[in-house]
């Protein structure tokens, strides 16, 4: 069964009326190798094309830290960590004591963009309060 063929008008060559322009599939010459009766070697099965879908490779992962200062409340580290890090209460504080304890401890672990802004918006935050907080990335 031959089914209609849809033509691509050339266009290289603009028609210079409608006359030149060709109406249906039949108005196109068709090419040797596109005609249907190609002798008994042809192929009549049909299938299904399958297009196979590679899945997205996983952002990489990084691990917001924080580093101890002399300087910073740690009430104020508390806050930070509630505030942009979504912790409760307890977990902020254990977060706190072990930044304080250990020096360096960590807060999440993020895609790069949003660790990242994570980090930005930490370190603007103690900036506007007049704090010395830092705040760091790593790869995970």
């Amino acid at each position: 069964m031959c089914m209609p063929r849809l033509a691509k008008p050339d266009m290289s060559v603009a028609p210079r009326c409608a006359e030149d322009v060709p109406r249906c599939v039949e108005d196109v010459p068709r090419c040797v190798e596109d005609d249907d009766s190609r002798g008994p070697g042809r192929n009549d099965q049909v299938g299904i094309a399958v297009k196979t879908r590679a899945k997205p490779k996983k952002p990489s992962q990084f691990k917001v830290l924080m580093l101890n200062d002399d300087y910073t409340p740690m009430e104020f580290v508390v806050m930070v960590l509630k505030r942009f890090f979504h912790m409760d209460l307890e977990q902020a504080t254990r977060v706190m004591l072990h930044v304080h304890q250990r020096g360096v401890g960590v807060c999440g672990i993020f895609p790069y963009e949003i660790a990242e802004t994570k980090v930005n918006q930490v370190m603007d935050f103690a900036r506007q309060n007049q704090h010395p907080l830092q705040c760091t990335l790593e790869k995970a």
